[in-house]
């Protein structure tokens, strides 16, 4: 009882994250499944920590994920590499400039989907990747040449 009358109005929000937390570690992988195609932002952004891969396929089948989650999960280092390869293939979220960009930058997307998509890449955003130390080698050689074509 005490700690309801101590509380500040940001310990409710973390009090309620604690159990949704603990009931999806409850869960089993076809239950954490299901969560996923139909859970809310904040299931699924917790459900795309998990390890398992099928569960984070399925967070990408939800019919209400939004385009900045999208681009929140091709910047996470977190993510399995078949779910970065899948994110690449949907040409809606593809055609997303700061998709194309967080796939190119992440060192787990598959490096033939990175180097196809470095060549859609601005001069800015290039000349940084050409410095990258995150990246695969091949890709800062790519985004180089796709720097010095520029140029000409």
């Amino acid at each position: 009882m005490t700690e309801e009358r101590t509380t500040s109005p940001r310990e409710p929000q973390e009090n309620q994250r604690v159990p949704l937390v603990m009931k999806i570690q409850k869960l089993t992988v076809s239950e954490r499944i299901k969560l996923a195609l139909i859970g809310n932002k904040e299931t699924r952004t917790l459900l795309m920590q998990d390890p398992n891969r099928a569960v984070q396929m399925a967070v990408l089948e939800n019919p209400k994920i939004t385009s900045s989650e999208i681009v929140g999960f091709a910047n996470s280092r977190n993510i399995s590499d078949e779910a970065l390869r899948k994110i690449a293939e949907n040409r809606e979220w593809s055609k997303l400039y700061p998709v194309r960009l967080a796939l190119v930058k992440n060192p787990k997307t598959p490096v033939g989907i990175a180097l196809k998509l470095v060549s859609t890449l601005i001069v800015q955003d290039l000349k940084i990747l050409a410095k990258s130390k995150s990246v695969s080698s091949v890709i800062v050689q790519a985004a180089r040449r796709q720097l010095e074509r520029a140029q000409k």
